[in-house]
């Protein structure tokens, strides 16, 4: 369950808020604070694992505060909720490290969204293994499939089938079945594989029999 303090100087948008969070799940309100002041307190306090963040508070600049806030908890992580406009208010955010920055007023769905994002990304990276894959680091950043710069020939259509084929298969494939499944040239099959396996969403392996080995792959965690 992550944890969430809500910083807002509004009492009443502080209470919606914590009504959206509330219906999120996976999260939880632990607190809110409607001054610096109190946030540094109650950030000591609950070490919570997210903090909504106003930048417009009552005593301190948001931005200001968040150093302070991470100096009594060092693995807070920050999402901006803030009517605060201005591009160079964005930037310091930004370089502050936080999560996102949503700007008042937004709906349900918004804040749903970027909970959700944070939930699956930045806490599911803390939690899977040791070392990150390019894929996790992708999702992280928001990079989407659409996004990727794929191998010269490669469509992102193309690659969804991939995808889709190895999400659906009993077991591990080679480039020939999937080849002879989706229709394309063994070559081309083994062109998205490869990248695929770069991108760290699989594991190779080796069918050994007459000549060189064969290389099979399968989807992570499978």
């Amino acid at each position: 369950m992550i944890k969430v303090l809500i910083v807002d100087d509004d009492f009443m948008v502080a209470k919606v808020h914590a009504g959206f969070i509330q219906r999120t799940p996976g999260f939880a309100v632990v607190g809110v604070a409607h001054t610096g002041g109190q946030a540094l307190v109650e950030t000591e306090r609950l070490q919570p694992d997210l903090v909504l963040l106003d930048i417009h508070l009552p005593d301190i600049n948001g931005l200001e505060l968040m150093h302070q806030l991470r100096d009594v908890a060092p693995d807070l992580d920050v999402l901006v909720i803030s009517a605060a406009r201005e591009v160079e208010t964005v930037r310091k955010a930004l370089r502050g490290g936080i999560v996102h920055y949503l700007i008042k007023p937004f709906s349900q769905t918004d804040l749903h969204e970027r909970l959700e994002h944070y939930l699956s990304a930045y806490q599911g990276l803390d939690a899977s293994k040791v070392e990150a894959e390019q894929s996790d680091v992708n999702r992280v950043f928001g990079l989407s499939v659409s996004e990727r710069t794929l191998p010269k020939g490669c469509s992102v259509e193309t690659l969804e089938l991939v995808e889709s084929a190895l999400k659906t298969a009993p077991g591990d494939l080679s480039a020939a079945e999937l080849a002879e499944q989706l229709g394309t040239s063994r070559v081309s099959a083994r062109r998205y594989l490869e990248y695929l396996h770069d991108e760290g969403a699989l594991e190779v392996r080796l069918k050994y029999g007459v000549g060189r080995p064969e290389r099979r792959y399968v989807l992570k965690g499978r």
